[in-house]
């Protein structure tokens, strides 16, 4: 007969997971639309944390890569019940998304939709979507004329050579520039956190980060198994995205479509069907997944795409109040941080802007959707809607 503490920790675990699924039904609007939603829910309504806590935790997912709401409602979850509760608040507010996307891109399997209009809509939508996430990043990561150096140098060298282990290289040399850099950088913001995790569960964590994200693409070098080069390239992505999901796009769109594991008009079908469903934007994983292998390719590619996110969650979190004072440290993550800017560019460009901009009317019809985003603030959702819409007007100028 299980103990009244079990019970409690039982109870405990299960509203954990009710109440993330609830949120991974219902949160539509993207990631700053979730931190509103947690907040809601978690903070005013519930009180599992206080403000000041909501607020830290927040600001430490925004410094790391990965999917930041889906951290922090990772991170709630170990708070309220340790490891177990994160996992739990993790597959609660990811799953019904990741069957929503795996069912859609098992239906349209076969049908034909590389000459529809409203494809060629969805791809200025994109092209629209990320260039108005990497301007905010660029704007807060690269805003000194060293930073946008880092930047420069990332955008060139990927813009000129393409491959996996050329990506990390350029994160490892920025690394090293930002720590020489910036190595004496002060910053008078201090952040206290306090997490139920111990330092070597937080060693153990990093040192999977790192080197899964080194040994992945060595490993899919000496191996010709699909499901290898799927989890690098899915790892890769979720391990260099800095700013949230709709930034993840033209790292995927380069990973796949060129190598030919699905054709452009799938791959933008998919990415507005990920505009449609509540939940976290990372999700769009699953759909390509799926495409390329059916619903274990879809669960595959979740996990290869969030088990970054996870990792450097636990990692962080024993070590975070000493790594945020220890000013090498931060001068090497602002290097990385710049860098990653530039790698976006660089993807964004090709084939993102190459394959989307093709006549001056498509070129006004971004404007007029980025104003719509940017300017009127109308939902993402939207704007996918205009432009698919828009898409099929303009086949018929």
């Amino acid at each position: 007969m299980n103990s009244p503490a079990q019970q409690n920790k039982f109870k405990v675990l299960l509203e954990v997971l009710l109440v993330s699924t609830r949120l991974g039904l219902t949160s539509f609007g993207g990631p700053i639309a979730h931190l509103g939603y947690f907040h809601e829910e978690y903070v005013r309504k519930r009180k599992w944390m206080d403000e000041k806590s909501y607020g830290d935790l927040v600001a430490l997912c925004q410094f790391l890569p990965g999917p930041a709401s889906s951290q922090v409602g990772i991170g709630i979850g170990l708070m309220r019940a340790g490891i177990f509760g994160g996992i739990l608040a993790f597959i609660g507010f990811t799953l019904p998304s990741v069957i929503a996307l795996i069912i859609f891109a098992l239906v349209i399997q076969g049908s034909q939709m590389e000459a529809a209009g409203w494809i060629h809509g969805l791809k200025i939508v994109a092209v629209v979507v990320v260039a108005h996430a990497i301007l905010g990043m660029a704007k807060n990561l690269t805003p000194d004329i060293q930073r946008k150096s880092i930047a420069l140098a990332a955008l060139v060298a990927t813009l000129l050579w393409q491959g996996a282990f050329l990506q990390v290289g350029v994160i490892i040399l920025a690394g090293l520039a930002g720590y020489v850099i910036y190595k004496n950088h002060a910053d008078n913001k201090e952040i206290q956190l306090s997490f139920p995790l111990s330092r070597k569960l937080g060693i153990t964590s990093l040192s999977l980060f790192f080197g899964l994200l080194i040994f992945l693409p060595v490993l899919r070098e000496i191996t010709s198994l699909q499901g290898v080069a799927m989890f690098d390239s899915f790892y890769r992505a979720g391990s260099l995205v800095f700013g949230g999901g709709h930034v993840v796009l033209p790292l995927l769109e380069r990973e796949f479509v060129p190598a030919g594991w699905l054709d452009e008009a799938s791959f933008l079908a998919g990415y507005g069907a990920t505009q449609a469903v509540p939940g976290p934007l990372f999700t769009f994983a699953a759909y390509i997944g799926a495409v390329m292998g059916g619903w274990q390719g879809g669960l595959l590619a979740t996990v290869a795409i969030f088990l970054p996110a996870f990792l450097l969650i636990l990692g962080t979190l024993p070590f975070w109040n000493q790594l945020r004072q220890n000013h090498h440290m931060k001068g090497a993550l602002m290097g990385v941080n710049a860098a990653v800017v530039g790698i976006l560019i660089s993807a964004f460009y090709h084939p993102i802007w190459t394959s989307a901009i093709l006549q001056p009317a498509d070129f006004a019809f971004a404007a007029i959707l980025f104003s719509m985003l940017v300017y009127w603030k109308l939902p993402p959702w939207v704007i996918v809607v205009a432009g698919a819409v828009g898409g099929s007007l303009l086949t018929l100028l």
